[in-house]
């Protein structure tokens, strides 16, 4: 507790960004499905879309790390926790609820045995925060 009063976890401004996050991804795996898939096929547009999804989800977190104020090294962990339980729970309902994918294609997006490079994504999303914070120069001192 610091003396103005207790340190306050910048879950609002994570949770605001992590939706942006969100529809900046559903804009471009439509632009992946409109536009690249024709012309290479769906898979190969799925593997290059993880790439470019994972540099997408970079540049986001660096430009809004700032903004959220993390106040400890574990908060910024936490950050990168949170969008990514969102992240998954929001792709696994997608993919089921409105998609209309089996759990078996679904699974197959995350496992690299079948081309699925999304675990990589993944992985990218929850230590975007991390990075961003390395590259911005705004990662909080370990605590004692």
């Amino acid at each position: 507790m610091t003396p103005e009063g207790p340190k306050i976890v910048p879950w609002r401004r994570a949770l605001l960004v992590w939706l942006l996050l969100l529809a900046t991804e559903f804009v471009h795996g439509t632009a992946r499905t409109l536009l690249l898939a024709p012309a290479i096929g769906d898979r190969p547009a799925r593997q290059v879309s993880v790439l470019t999804g994972s540099l997408l989800i970079l540049a986001i977190a660096c430009l809004t790390i700032r903004w959220l104020r993390p106040t400890s090294r574990a908060t910024v962990v936490g950050i990168g926790v949170l969008w990514l339980g969102l992240m998954l729970g929001f792709e696994l309902l997608f993919g089921r609820l409105v998609a209309g994918l089996s759990w078996s294609r679904i699974g197959a997006d995350y496992d690299p045995r079948h081309g699925g490079f999304l675990a990589f994504g993944m992985v990218v999303l929850a230590l975007s925060p991390w990075v961003a914070c390395r590259l911005r120069g705004c990662l909080p001192p370990a605590s004692p």
